[in-house]
């Protein structure tokens, strides 16, 4: 009885915690339930690559993913539509704007050495730029679209000619080089940079051309998408060795939202061919309010009449079933919520097919302490010999789910992902309440005088055999 009592404490404590938990963080939901945005991107073919094929739609498509990623937008959809074209689906995204810079742009980052003798060059067109820029600003709010095409058009030619007073390292030192890309704040109020790392081959051009600039007045261009954006220049102390490590900083006058989307962009890896948004709308749920409500009523009835049915057949260890399952069902919605599960709609029907899985498992138990009751046995040989009996049905009947669970998760996408995942988590979950905390709960009851009554287990018992029970 005292390691009884000690897994009750546990459970206890397990029960707390997860309401603890989901008070605290909300559960993401998917598309079909909250909406999001969805977009719709053009792949455009280039002069090197004249014609999209599978190939280079599958490569547009893995770095539009790995960028999703770093959104953190859980269960998106990313999915090839016809010849040419991406249509990307984002759960909670309350900004398509922010999710169109980040997944449109090219991110071709590079470090370039400046030329000799350019240093006054440099100078006046980087004050050119930043008057065309300052006046771009002025003409948005004015909305003159010709005027803005055409100021654009001057700080195309401004780009073009600063980057024709840097040359390429040898090898060009990219952003293939990089392993890590992370926003961070300055000291400056305000103002953000973006840390980047580079992997070992990197790091040691960086070096190189650290050490080639030290001391020379020549900055170090970094250009993203064959424009400057930053052009730090490097001390005489690295004449020798140059700046090692691997590590550097990029510095633009960047706030947190942009050094972050850049470092997005980074992390995500350059396209292999330029894209364009051609469609960006915010999307509602897919399966509007009257089906969700049904959905869920489906489900909370269903679950009601569960556990009235377990209590009127099952009596008392019915009751303690459905104790088990509210254990159940708090643990696995507070796991659903550390984990970062976003719930779906076939994700609620995973988790709700799990909650009769775990009624299946008390099932198989009772029935067992049920058989022990009438060859014989006494109370607490037979609950003893119900979980005992029963646990091998119980673990082969979920190994085989967890297979098709696994299969689901690794060959599906998308919702049946979802699902897959949900299921997996709800059996595993139902194991510890079915074995332990039911078994738990079950112990403690016979050991009171009150509930040691054999007609509370087994209603249609002989009383002969009632009296041989309660021996």
């Amino acid at each position: 009885m005292q390691r009884q009592r000690s897994l009750l404490a546990l459970i206890v404590v397990l029960v707390i915690a997860a309401i603890v938990a989901i008070a605290r963080i909300p559960i993401s939901l998917g598309l079909d339930l909250q909406g999001g945005s969805q977009l719709t991107i053009q792949v455009q073919p280039t002069a090197e690559i004249p014609q999209i094929t599978d190939r280079e739609l599958e490569a547009v498509q893995r770095v539009i993913e790995n960028r999703i990623n770093g959104l953190g937008v859980s269960e998106p959809v990313v999915q090839t539509v016809g010849q040419d074209q991406i249509l990307v689906q984002l759960p909670g995204v309350s900004d398509p704007e922010q999710a169109e810079r980040v997944l449109g742009g090219t991110a071709q980052l590079e470090f370039r050495t400046q030329r000799p003798g350019t240093e006054a060059q440099l100078f006046a067109e980087q004050q050119v730029r930043l008057a065309l820029l300052a006046k771009q600003q002025e003409l948005r709010t004015t909305g003159n679209t010709a005027e803005i095409q055409q100021n654009q058009e001057a700080i195309d030619r401004s780009n073009t000619a600063i980057a024709q007073l840097f040359e390429s390292t040898n090898p060009p030192l990219t952003g293939r080089n990089l392993e890590d890309a992370f926003g961070q704040p300055t000291q400056v109020a305000n103002n953000w940079e973006v840390g980047i790392r580079f992997d070992a081959p990197g790091a040691e051009l960086f070096a190189q051309l650290t050490r080639n600039l030290a001391g020379t007045g020549r900055s170090i261009g970094i250009f993203l998408d064959n424009e400057l954006i930053s052009a730090p220049t490097v001390g005489p102390e690295f004449a020798q060795t140059g700046i090692t490590g691997g590590s550097a900083v990029i510095t633009g006058r960047f706030t947190a939202q942009e050094a972050n989307d850049l470092a997005i962009q980074l992390r995500g890896g350059a396209l292999p061919v330029p894209v364009e948004i051609v469609e960006n709308r915010t999307v509602g749920a897919t399966l509007g309010r009257d089906s969700i409500q049904r959905s869920i009523y489906a489900g909370i009835g269903g679950l009601i009449l569960v556990l009235i049915f377990m209590v009127i057949y099952y009596r008392l260890p019915g009751l303690i079933a459905n104790l088990s399952l509210v254990v159940y069902a708090l643990l696995t919605w507070a796991s659903f919520a550390l984990l970062g599960v976003t719930l779906t709609l076939p994700g609620i029907a995973g988790f709700i097919l799990s909650i009769g899985m775990a009624v299946d498992a008390n099932v198989l138990i009772f029935e067992r302490t049920r058989e022990e009751l009438r060859a014989g046995k006494s109370l607490y040989r037979s609950v003893e010999s119900g979980f005992y009996r029963a646990f091998s049905s119980i673990l082969d009947s979920n190994v085989t789910t967890w297979i098709a669970c696994a299969a689901l998760f690794w060959l599906g996408a998308g919702l049946v992902r979802g699902f897959a995942l949900t299921l997996a988590l709800g059996i595993a979950v139902s194991m510890f309440t079915a074995i332990t905390c039911s078994r738990t709960l079950m112990f403690i009851a016979i050991s009171l005088p009150s509930l040691r009554k054999p007609e509370l287990y087994c209603p249609n018992l002989p009383a002969v055999r009632r009296a041989e029970v309660t021996r």
